[in-house]
């Protein structure tokens, strides 16, 4: 099988190329994202959608890429009942809840939590968009990995890595809104990762921490900071 190719879209966006033929989104916040290059705003297959949660910055070009490639969208129950009312068809939206896993394409999903909030715009209103989520996602070759969408570190980290067992953390570390660089290492202890991509940094100004700290935060724990630039695409595991 081919390796598993990855490109992160800048904030908490990712593109994934599996070996098993695949192409996933993660929080598409794609045109609208001032850290996203123009090359990476036009999707050109998208075959499954994980959203985290509802806020703009990370449900971002999810109906676009939707009218145009007709994904199968993962995401807690209570965002698909939005996605519903802008056109997503049900069978198309896999709707699941914290602690439950889905298996779409050949691809494994588990949904967890996360300490944060979500709420959908919804023509200049903000409605209730269910709990904020992470996944920890099992691809085709059995490589597992952890995307902790918007999050502060918690103890069900530890769960995390006793259940499912990812090899690889994609962490926010930007502060304010989310986890900090300090936070983020503790995470990374607690999940038991090997490799952390950092994340959820940079867009905005206050979002200001950055790698070299979280990096600095794990020195003399074997743990690896893979700091990756923005439309850089690189393999995992």
């Amino acid at each position: 099988m081919a390796d598993n190719r990855f490109t992160w879209c800048g904030h908490s966006a990712f593109r994934i190329e599996t070996g098993g033929d695949k192409v996933i989104y993660i929080d598409p916040y794609l045109s609208a994202n001032p850290a996203c290059p123009s090359e990476l705003h036009k999707v050109e297959r998208c075959d499954i959608i994980a959203l985290t949660h509802g806020h703009a910055d990370h449900l971002g070009d999810t109906i676009e890429i939707y009218n145009e490639h007709r994904p199968k969208i993962v995401a807690i129950f209570d965002l698909c009942w939005v996605l519903g009312k802008h056109g997503v068809a049900p069978e198309d939206c896999v709707g699941m809840n914290i602690g439950g896993t889905a298996e779409v394409g050949g691809i494994k999903f588990m949904q967890t939590p996360a300490t944060h909030s979500s709420s959908v715009d919804d023509g200049g209103e903000q409605i209730y968009g269910g709990d904020p989520t992470g996944y920890v996602i099992e691809l085709e070759d059995g490589f597992r990995f952890y995307h902790s969408g918007d999050t502060w570190v918690m103890a069900d980290m530890e769960f995390i890595a006793r259940l499912f067992k990812p090899e690889v953390a994609m962490l926010p570390i930007g502060g304010h809104f989310t986890m900090d660089p300090v936070a983020a290492a503790l995470a990374a202890k607690m999940t038991g990762v090997k490799r952390v991509v950092p994340m959820h940094y940079g867009t905005f100004p206050v979002l200001a921490g950055e790698p070299v700290q979280l990096a600095k935060e794990l020195e003399g724990t074997g743990i690896e900071v893979l700091a990756v630039e923005i439309g850089q695409e690189f393999t995992l595991p």
